[in-house]
């Protein structure tokens, strides 16, 4: 194993098996994240434009049939937008709730090193601070991060879905 990647196994041992979940929860969020980002910037704009040459290839704009075609290319464009949104802001629910688990497992591990040496081991009570509060902070700063990312997710497919409306006119 290469000695740069010592000081990270470290980390994550000090931390315990409870931040390789957050760890992997987190790599999960921004898969996620960056593929509705790539939806919005790539995918998106030829969406919309294939959606607006369907619209402006009818000859019938007015009639309640055609609002009703023009209600549907909406609600699609919708869907589409608001894919994985729900998903990623259940995720970043969870992140404190696994930070939470750190922080239980952590305590649990320093009671046992109380109950087994009493108070005098002090190494044994900071491995489980460490595995107390590492979590803890990661899922905390995970969640703070993507919650950032997720509000403008759900602005972009707010405002995207506005003008795709504005642009389909009647």
């Amino acid at each position: 194993m290469p000695h740069q990647l010592l000081p990270v196994m470290e980390f994550f041992d000090r931390g315990g098996p409870v931040l390789v979940a957050v760890l992997l929860t987190s790599i999960l969020l921004w898969a996620l994240i960056l593929e509705r980002y790539w939806f919005f910037f790539f995918t998106y704009p030829k969406q919309l434009d294939q959606i607006i040459t369907i619209w402006e290839q009818r000859t019938d704009h007015t009639s309640w049939y055609a609002l009703r075609i023009r209600e549907g290319l909406i609600a699609d464009m919708i869907i589409a937008s608001k894919k994985y949104i729900v998903p990623i802001q259940a995720i970043i629910s969870v992140l404190p709730l696994l930070g939470l688990l750190g922080t239980v497992t952590g305590m649990i591990a320093i009671f046992d090193v109380m109950n087994i040496f009493s108070t005098g081991n002090a190494r044994g009570m900071a491995s489980g601070i460490s595995r107390a509060l590492l979590p803890t902070t990661a899922g905390l700063v995970a969640s703070l991060v993507g919650l950032y990312f997720s509000s403008d997710l759900v602005h972009r497919a707010t405002t995207l879905t506005d003008r795709a409306r504005d642009r389909l006119q009647v």
